[in-house]
């Protein structure tokens, strides 16, 4: 599958990974702010939800 038929998801995981690369950032850093930001979506989501 190339990138360009990719689903969303996958594109937007690209895109972020690339970025988090480029700017050499450790991992133990990108993990714990990955996990702010999932607590941060899934709020969102279900703000979203009980709509």
């Amino acid at each position: 599958m190339s990138l360009e038929t990719a689903p969303p998801e996958v594109k937007l995981a690209v895109d972020l990974i690339e970025l988090l690369e480029t700017n050499e950032l450790a991992p133990e850093l990108v993990l714990a702010a990955l996990a702010i930001v999932k607590q941060d979506y899934e709020r969102k989501l279900a703000q979203q939800q009980s709509r």
